[in-house]
């Protein structure tokens, strides 16, 4: 059995355009596809943007970056003003005080009380090598005839009385040999022998002998002290270690470490 076609409806509303065909005939242009929000020109009468207010560290598009600023030279013509002033107050001060620590020290080594036999009595500065005990014009001894061997004196402290000859010999040799009176404090002891220990051609030792409680020994060369803070002991020790050697170059080294007691 068969069913009739249902009859024909119109279609309501204009009825569509059917596009054009054929050479000529004008196209349909689609219509633009709508913004998203957001976008878009700004509706009229908006404001300008302002430059600088695009992504940051960016100038807003459209705009020339903004100036880069101008750093001033005063700061750093203030600072370097400033430290040359202070590295000529910093020379300054130290000149004034090497002046014045040089000018203390000279004033304060007294040296009147050195004795020079080199011109006074030259003729006791035998070097002469002899055997056994040697008597000497001065005590403790200065120069003169002296044994063959020599005492040890690098910073060489002994506790007890050396020989004569062996020291002399080593006065000889550049030594400066500082001897000091049985019984002195230890704590001038102690002084005396922080300045020799471990210095090359110095030693010291005790002298029964001597009637001073501390006294000086270079070849030809001597010097009587009270105590052990006299600077005049590091101005003797400067101008005749080594220096008042008769044989230059002679060692300190090696030599004998025995003592008379």
């Amino acid at each position: 059995m068969s069913y009739p076609d249902p009859p024909y409806q119109q279609p309501s509303g204009p009825s569509p355009v059917p596009p054009a065909s054929g050479p000529g005939s004008p196209q349909p242009v689609p219509a633009p596809a709508p913004a998203p929000p957001g976008y878009g020109p700004p509706p009229a009468g908006y404001p300008a943007p302002v430059p600088g207010s695009g992504p940051p560290g960016q100038p807003y598009p459209g705009h020339p970056a903004p100036p880069a600023p101008v750093r001033s030279n005063r700061t750093g013509l203030l600072v370097a003003l400033v430290g040359g002033a202070l590295a000529l107050v910093v020379l300054a001060a130290c000149g004034i005080g090497g002046f014045l620590w040089y000018r203390n020290r000279t004033a304060e080594a007294d040296m009147s009380a050195l004795v020079n036999y080199r011109e006074r009595a030259p003729e006791v500065l035998s070097q002469e090598h002899r055997e056994g005990e040697i008597t000497y014009p001065m005590t403790p001894p200065a120069g003169g005839p002296h044994s063959f061997r020599w005492q040890n004196c690098n910073g060489d402290v002994y506790p007890a009385p050396i020989a004569d000859g062996n020291a002399v010999h080593s006065l000889e040799h550049g030594a400066v040999w500082i001897t000091y009176r049985p019984g002195l404090a230890a704590s001038e002891v102690d002084k005396l022998a922080a300045r020799v220990r471990g210095q090359e051609y110095l030693m010291l030792s005790p002298h029964p002998g001597q009637n001073v409680p501390i006294s000086l020994q270079a070849w030809g060369y001597q010097l009587a002290v009270r105590d052990a803070d006299d600077p005049a002991i590091d101005e003797f020790i400067q101008r005749y270690r080594i220096t008042a050697s008769i044989e230059p170059g002679a060692p300190c080294g090696g030599g004998v470490t025995t003592t008379v007691d």
